[in-house]
């Protein structure tokens, strides 16, 4: 008798709980719902940004994967995600001096992802479809531990940031390196505005085809500003692009082959190209005439995106109050 008293009274108590609207447990079965802010703590399962939400981490250890779902942003601060983390539409990761040892994928539509002074694994971008979401991936200072493959958006590495593997962009609006290195291959195929390599290595071959808006590789061109040339550990071909094409201050140590550019690719005097130039180069006349024309500040343009997404979602995250990790 005592023990249907007791179930009964329970079950009342659930029921009240319900018709007032008590809210969930932020840990559901497997999965720590994050919405507000949170500390140095161990989140010992999945973590899931709700829709539209914003969870703001300093020092927060996860030990499993991550999902930042659509519309929602996930900061993460001198922190650690021990699983992949993925990305919806308008989603938006950034990271600061933090590991993800898993990758990061990207959906279509995804808002974007910024890297400062973090280690993470292979990045993917996937393709834009019907979404009008122009997507970005920045890194800044980082280590890509595995490949990029980005299918969409702005792509720009910089400032010592180290890809292990290789870095392929195929439709992305820009592929941009300055300052940083790729240990295997690159490939950018139908930029919507250009490349710009400017003071970076690629150990692996170079491809550069179909790109609307130009290739810049090293100073003095038109796409954006560069300081130095760089160093290609072999082969570099740059074909079937408009808008210009300059090759200034490089070493290539493989050979260099332009082909079918419009206008004809500039090569300078001063590059040191192993296996020569096979082609149709610009006269040596036209070469000297390198342009000088302003272009879009494309590094700050970037900086905008990233810091008014940040600062929106840790305010946000903020105005939530403490997160129940």
């Amino acid at each position: 008798m005592r023990r249907t008293v007791t179930l009964a009274a329970a079950t009342a108590a659930a029921v009240t709980a319900a018709v007032l609207g008590a809210a969930p447990s932020a840990s559901a079965g497997l999965t720590t719902y994050c919405v507000g802010t949170g500390g140095a703590v161990t989140v010992p399962n999945d973590l899931y940004v709700p829709p539209g939400e914003s969870c703001a981490l300093t020092g927060t250890i996860i030990t499993g994967n991550v999902a930042v779902a659509a519309g929602a942003n996930l900061v993460v601060d001198g922190g650690r995600v021990d699983g992949l983390v993925e990305i919806a539409s308008d989603g938006y990761l950034d990271a600061r001096n933090s590991t993800v040892r898993g990758d990061v994928v990207v959906a279509s539509g995804g808002y974007g992802v910024y890297l400062q002074d973090t280690d993470s694994g292979s990045v993917t971008v996937r393709a834009k479809g019907s979404s009008t979401i122009n997507t970005f991936l920045f890194a800044d200072a980082s280590t890509i531990t595995g490949s990029v493959n980005a299918s969409a958006g702005d792509v720009r590495l910089d400032r010592g940031t180290t890809v292990t593997g290789s870095l392929s962009t195929n439709g992305s609006y820009y592929t941009d390196l300055h300052d940083s290195f790729v240990d295997g291959a690159l490939s950018v195929l139908n930029s919507g505005s250009g490349s710009v390599i400017c003071g970076s290595a690629v150990a692996g071959r170079s491809t550069f085809a179909g790109n609307v808006g130009g290739v810049q590789v090293g100073p003095n061109g038109t796409l954006d500003s560069c300081a130095s040339g760089g160093y290609f550990g072999a082969d570099v071909s740059i074909t079937n692009t408009t808008g210009g094409v300059t090759v200034d201050d490089t070493i290539i140590n493989g050979a260099l082959t332009v082909q079918r550019n419009t206008p004809a690719a500039r090569v300078a005097a001063n590059n040191r190209i192993r296996g020569g130039v096979a082609g149709d180069p610009a006269a040596p006349s036209a070469q000297r005439q390198a342009a000088r024309a302003a272009a879009a500040d494309r590094d700050a343009t970037a900086q905008d995106r990233t810091d008014a997404r940040h600062d929106a979602a840790v305010d946000e995250a903020a105005a939530a109050g403490a997160a129940r990790l």
